[in-house]
């Protein structure tokens, strides 16, 4: 690395240039403060990906949510099942039991 640097300076001493190397802006090294406008655009899109995930799973619960669920038939009243030896007070079927009548 050093000889590199070495002939550049024999170069440009050569030349009748200035003994400093001078730097094009292409290869100038930025740091963070120079990326702001990356983060801003980096941000724009993950901002356009969440708005597009949001609409996409919306769309796809309400498309699930629409079509239902299927109705399964009764179990057979097996004899064992709610057995009772005493009314509840508040009638035959049970307090939070749907009654069908």
């Amino acid at each position: 690395m050093t000889s590199a640097i070495v002939r550049s300076g024999l170069r440009s001493a050569l030349r009748g240039g200035p003994s400093t190397p001078r730097v094009s802006p292409a290869s100038k090294r930025s740091f963070s403060a120079s990326s702001h406008h990356d983060e801003a655009a980096e941000a724009s899109k993950w901002e356009k990906i969440t708005y597009l995930g949001i609409v996409a799973c919306s769309s796809l619960a309400v498309f699930i949510l629409s079509k239902g669920h299927a109705h399964h038939d009764e179990p057979p009243a097996y004899p064992y099942l709610h057995i009772r030896n005493k009314e509840f007070p508040w009638g035959p079927d049970g307090l939070f039991e749907v009654k069908h009548h």
